[in-house]
């Protein structure tokens, strides 16, 4: 096997290793054995990412803190828990590029979404319309057209679905700045995946930031696949919001608790409508359980409930990994490891496949997606069985996530060899 990544010349796996030593986590973590008994080629991260093996430590050490010290463990844990929140809110500012005051991590993202909907979309005269990616996630497709639904509009006339050329797989920047020009005193809402979930298209968040406000629209973005994936800058990219999961590349476990970003310069916004929650409240006054709600400054003051320890402690565990790693390092090794697989599967040169993934890797995360003519699934089986672990999306594509923290070169190698044979 020879090829370059990047003008690096790999050859006969020699080189190989040299790389990998960039990429030293992969022992942090648990990898899953496939059926033999050997490490599965484990490209799903971008669906669950593995377990960190300090997590099981951390929610050990809050159960051992209940059973020892019951209530008192909301002041006297080890880490107590009336503030556990916090310690991960820096952290997770900077994987998003964001201010520790613009962040929280509370709920699940889509509870997260509708809270910042009922903030930031607010329909008004002929400004009432929502932009979105046609093939958003389901989960923001119904979250959007239900919030249309409580304002009384008609999702059919109110919503603008982003729909890539004739022929195209991908939007292309300009017709998405185009239709926000077009459309924009009718625009309430800009509301758009990060990277989009199906194709593994990254878009580009600052233009359409600056197109949507430009033409008086609120701007927020949905980053459950672009979290830990790419290098973000929420505050500088001036986005108004954005919310995302914790469980992908995340590393914090299934159902993981999700994070929101609500740009500082609404962080004295009290006038903004909002659905509130005593732990959005003062900390000063919170325990006096007064009758008047006064909103924290920043994003903390869209939270509602005390949030769960247990799952807190998960997400502490990886980004303890995150910043001993660091974004622009894992995003370089990502853009590596990428490319190489991107290679070795145009290499193949099979008809029956076809990557529909950018290949700019300014344009895409981690992720490759890779359709399956005539939409056959008996080609992802057969990687299943030989210990491939990726994923089959509807109707047609199997997407293959290789995470810089724990996946390799050589598990990139081993899968595009096992998928070769497959295809023989």
């Amino acid at each position: 096997m020879s090829s370059r990544i990047y003008g690096e010349k790999i050859e006969n796996g020699s080189s190989l290793n040299s790389v990998n030593s960039v990429l030293n986590f992969r022992a942090r973590f648990h990898i899953p054995n496939s059926a033999g008994g050997t490490p599965a080629v484990y490209l799903t991260g971008n669906s669950l990412g593995l377990q960190p093996k300090t997590t099981r430590k951390y929610i050990e050490e809050e159960l051992e803190d209940w059973a020892r010290l019951g209530v008192e463990g909301h002041l006297h844990a080890r880490h107590p828990w009336l503030p556990y929140h916090e310690f991960v809110t820096e952290p997770m500012a900077r994987i998003v590029g964001a201010k520790p005051t613009e962040t929280v991590v509370m709920n699940s993202l889509t509870v997260n979404l509708h809270l910042m909907m009922v903030s930031f979309y607010r329909p008004a005269g002929k400004r009432t319309k929502i932009v979105i990616e046609k093939g958003a996630f389901p989960s923001d497709q119904y979250a959007v057209a239900s919030q249309l639904k409580f304002h009384g509009l008609d999702p059919r006339a109110a919503l603008i679905e982003l729909a890539p050329r004739e022929g195209e797989s991908t939007l292309r920047t300009e017709d998405i700045v185009d239709t926000i020009e077009r459309n924009g005193n009718e625009i309430a809402l800009i509301m758009m995946g990060g990277v989009n979930y199906y194709t593994g298209q990254a878009f580009d968040m600052r233009a359409i930031t600056k197109a949507g406000q430009r033409a008086g629209a609120i701007v927020g973005f949905d980053l459950a696949h672009a979290a830990g994936n790419l290098a973000l800058e929420l505050h500088d990219w001036n986005v108004d919001f954005a919310v995302w999961c914790s469980y992908k590349y995340l590393n914090a476990g299934p159902g993981g608790i999700a994070g929101a970003f609500v740009h500082e310069r609404h962080a004295q916004a009290l006038e903004l409508p909002r659905f509130a929650g005593w732990w959005g409240h003062n900390k000063a006054t919170r325990f006096l359980m007064g009758p008047d709600f006064d909103p924290l400054p920043g994003a903390e003051g869209w939270q509602l409930s005390n949030p769960p320890i247990f799952q807190l402690a998960a997400l502490r565990a990886s980004l303890e990994i995150f910043d001993e790693a660091g974004m622009p390092a894992l995003r370089a090794a990502s853009v590596k490891l990428t490319s190489h697989l991107e290679i070795l599967l145009r290499q193949m040169d099979d008809g029956r496949i076809s990557l529909i993934t950018p290949g700019d890797p300014e344009q895409r995360g981690c992720q490759l997606s890779i359709r399956v003519r005539d939409s056959n699934k008996n080609l992802f089986d057969a990687i299943t069985h030989l210990g491939v672990v990726a994923d089959w999306r509807e109707p047609d594509v199997i997407r293959v996530a290789p995470v810089p923290l724990y996946n390799t070169f050589e598990d990139v190698q081993r899968f595009a060899d096992i998928l070769k044979e497959c295809l023989a």
